[in-house]
C-alpha cells in the first residue's frame, strides 16, 4: 500500500505520508498504538511496507517527528464519514420571509401565522415584512400593530430578535425560536441522524425527512 506521493500546487494540507516525510529519523507508533521506537526514515518506511500500511506523520514539530503506521486511505474515509454524520446532526437555521399588508384579511393573516409557527418549531427564524403601497405609508402605525399581533400570537414558540424597523416602504421584524423550541428542534435533527445511520447500517433506505413547508407566498383557498 505504501507508495510515492507528490504534493500538488495548491493541494490539501493533509499530513505528510511515506516519501513526503522529510525527517531523517522518526519516532514510530504501531497500528495498535504501541511504541516502536526511533528509527531511520528508510527503516520506518520498510516497516510500513512490510505491514502493508502507510507511514503517516502525526506530530511534525516533535523531535524527532512522530509517525504512525496506518491505512491512510481508510483513515481519510472514516474522517470524511464522521464529518458528514456530524453535519447531518446540525440544525441549519434558515430565515423564512413572510409578507403581509396593512390591510391583510383575517384568514390570510391566520394562514401565514400558522406557517411562521411551523418555521419556528423547525428551529428556523421568521422575517415578517409589512409592505406599504401608495398612501398606505402615511399609516405606519397599522404595520406596527400587525407586527405586535404576530409577536403576541407566537410568543409561546418565538421571541422578537429584532424589533420592528422601517426600510423604505417596508417595515419588518425578525422572530427567533424560544430556547425550549430551539432545543427540541436540535434533538429532533439528532434523532433523525441516528435513525438514518441505523437504517444505513441495516441496508435500508432512510426514513423520509419532514414534509417541505409550503411556499411562503401560497395563499389559502377562499372560504
Amino acid at each position: 500500500m505504501i507508495r510515492e506521493q507528490r504534493s500538488s500546487r495548491g493541494g490539501s494540507r493533509d499530513q505528510r505520508t511515506n516519501r513526503r516525510i522529510r525527517a531523517r529519523e522518526v519516532r514510530v507508533v504501531g497500528a495498535d498504538g504501541g511504541q516502536l521506537g526511533v528509527m531511520p526514515i528508510e527503516a520506518a518506511l520498510e516497516r510500513a511496507r512490510t505491514e502493508g500500511l502507510d507511514l503517516v506523520e502525526i506530530s511534525p514539530m516533535a523531535s524527532p517527528p512522530v509517525c504512525k503506521l496506518m491505512d491512510y486511505g481508510k483513515f481519510k474515509y472514516e474522517e470524511k464519514k464522521k464529518a458528514a454524520e456530524s453535519k447531518r446532526a446540525q440544525v441549519v437555521i434558515q430565515l423564512k420571509e413572510v409578507k403581509l399588508r396593512p390591510k391583510t384579511e383575517e384568514h390570510d393573516y391566520e394562514f401565514k401565522v400558522r406557517n411562521m409557527r411551523r418555521f419556528l418549531e423547525e428551529g428556523n427564524k421568521a422575517k415578517v415584512v409589512i409592505q406599504f403601497r401608495g398612501r398606505e405609508i402615511t399609516h405606519r402605525e397599522q404595520g406596527t400593530v400587525i407586527l405586535n399581533d404576530v409577536a403576541q400570537d407566537l410568543k409561546d414558540v418565538g421571541v422578537v430578535e429584532q424589533p420592528p424597523r422601517m426600510e423604505g416602504r417596508l417595515m419588518f421584524m425578525i422572530l427567533a425560536p424560544t430556547a425550549k423550541v430551539a432545543q427540541r428542534a436540535r434533538e429532533l435533527v439528532k434523532q433523525a441522524a441516528v435513525t438514518a445511520k441505523r437504517a444505513q447500517a441495516a441496508g435500508k433506505p432512510a426514513a423520509e425527512s419532514a414534509p417541505v413547508a409550503a411556499p411562503q407566498d401560497e395563499q389559502p383557498a377562499a372560504p
